[in-house]
């Protein structure tokens, strides 16, 4: 999909698209962290509708959750592509040594050399998560690495 960046001196970035049903949107990212977007009809290519506006952290909200989906699709993509990758899942039991603690207090990827590249928490996800983001029980853990390496993550988050 193609994506137009436009400059708006004194207000911030509009990107523009058209969508599959042929209406051109458009997303005005303002300088001060607010977004509006609107909408461009066919029949009326001139003037917007406004659709909706997003302070800064809805529209965080907005892309983890549309993102959420998308980040897993992308990883199984590459593991199709990379011999010997395979990405996994592991939930954080609520009894887990780990629960309550930081990330890197696993020292997963140390001890199994697969990867914890995202934790999925609720509707929200946390993508390359830091060493230092805390644990709850019932996140799930999206895992990169061998069959072995996913399962020595499982193995360590579930002890």
């Amino acid at each position: 999909m193609d994506v137009n960046e436009v400059l708006l001196p004194g207000v911030g970035l509009r990107y523009e698209f058209t969508n599959a049903d042929g209406d051109h949107i458009a997303i005005v990212a303002r300088r001060e962290g607010t977004f509006e977007v609107s909408r461009y009809t066919a029949e009326d290519p001139d003037e917007a509708q406004p659709l909706f506006r997003l302070t800064a952290d809805e529209a965080d909200t907005v892309a983890e959750i549309l993102g959420a989906p998308r980040i897993a699709e992308r990883f199984a993509d590459l593991t199709k592509e990379v011999p010997g990758l395979s990405a996994g899942q592991v939930a954080v039991p609520a009894a887990s040594s780990h629960a309550g603690k930081p990330l890197g207090h696993t020292r997963a990827r140390t001890r199994t050399g697969a990867s914890i590249v995202a934790i999925v928490r609720g509707d929200n996800v946390i993508a390359s998560p830091t060493p230092d983001e805390v644990l709850q029980p019932r996140d799930v853990l999206v895992v990169i690495g061998t069959h072995d390496g996913i399962n020595g993550v499982r193995q360590i988050i579930e002890s």
